[in-house]
């Protein structure tokens, strides 16, 4: 028996940040890039380590060094460990007896990391949805509470601070309206998820930093002045949720000249609020750059990517060129695919 999980990467597109402020976001899916959980019944169950995610053996002291300073010191395995905790004590917690062989399970990814495309995440939900499968016990669970389940093991788990955009558009796939509003989280745990037909999207491109360990990480305050009730703060996550509605409501309508203008309206107000120590110099480039050629953009994020909508081919072409001049990648997006629950995910 044998069983492959495919969850692809994300960018936020309007509402960022305020899915953690009970506020309101859109988001889609990249396929562009994937994580993939396999499973091959074993006498054992085991975890295996990904040899370039999770290395042991090195040629040198040099090499060590290097591969850690270059992507931290955390891999994939403790997301798979932590991700099967959570779901065998969650299935307890329903009642629920998963029964079935025992397996290998392994993992590869090509999403780039440290930049805030949910590589992370990708891996939890991708060995979640993997256990669910195995032992048979999807139906125990709603496609709504799973994100819930994903979050709660990286947040519970292995004390990562982390934000449920993620989790929702990576359990639902294509594009995803997420209203999080705190009568529905804090009453039933999850928010009210509303999928967006992906042939509403006008064309994306997405720029990220190849080397991200260059830059330092600079910890906001805004978490603070939320919970201390300013009101600058709190005004600004009500903007950034009515982001979401407004664009919602252009793609609906194919106004794309709305859609794009609110891109810049969002990373403006998330200079403002966060400042530029917070947003960092890779993505104030980026988004510059874009701006110089003519290009909507904003953080798709908390780490080093932007996502912005393209233009004519001939302006597509500069863009890109720009910002490979400087070291940046540049991505044509394409949109993931839907995430049915009850189907098998491949």
């Amino acid at each position: 028996m044998r069983l492959e999980t495919a969850v692809h990467s994300r960018a936020g597109l309007l509402g960022n940040p305020s899915d953690g402020y009970f506020g309101k976001t859109i988001a889609c899916l990249v396929g562009n890039y994937q994580a993939m959980v396999t499973f091959e019944e074993s006498e054992f169950l085991s975890l295996q380590p990904n040899p370039e995610c999770d290395p042991f053996d090195f040629t040198s002291l040099a090499e060590l060094a290097a591969t850690y300073g270059g992507q931290g010191y955390y891999g994939g395995l403790r997301l798979m460990q932590a991700a099967c905790k959570r779901f065998f004590e969650t299935c307890v917690a329903h009642g629920v007896t998963p029964k079935g062989p025992n397996f290998t399970a392994r993992y590869t990814t090509d999403i780039p990391r440290q930049v805030g495309l949910s590589g992370s995440s990708a891996i939890v939900i991708a060995t979640l949805r993997s256990l669910l499968r195995w032992y048979g016990v999807e139906s125990a669970f709603t496609q709504a509470e799973y994100p819930t389940l994903a979050l709660e093991t990286e947040t519970q788990e292995l004390k990562i601070t982390a934000g449920m955009q993620d989790r929702v558009i990576q359990t639902y796939g294509g594009v995803m309206y997420m209203d999080f509003d705190q009568a529905l989280m804090t009453g039933r745990g999850y928010g009210r998820y509303e999928r967006i037909a992906s042939s509403l999207l006008p064309p994306l491109f997405l720029a990220y930093v190849l080397d991200p360990s260059d830059s330092g990480v600079i910890h906001s305050d805004v978490r603070r002045r939320w919970d201390e009730g300013d009101q600058e703060v709190r005004q600004a996550m009500r903007t950034f949720a009515g982001f979401a509605d407004t664009g919602r409501a252009a793609l609906e309508a194919g106004d794309y000249h709305t859609f794009s203008g609110l891109f810049d309206q969002a990373f403006a107000l998330r200079r403002k609020i966060f400042g530029d120590a917070v947003l960092g110099a890779y993505n104030l480039r980026m988004v510059e750059i874009a701006h110089a050629h003519g290009f909507p953009a904003t953080t798709s994020g908390s780490g080093g990517a932007i996502i912005g909508v393209l233009g004519d081919e001939a302006h597509n072409t500069a863009l890109a060129d720009a910002l490979q001049r400087e070291g940046f990648q540049f991505v044509r997006v394409a949109v993931g695919p839907e995430y049915r629950w009850g189907e098998a995910v491949q």
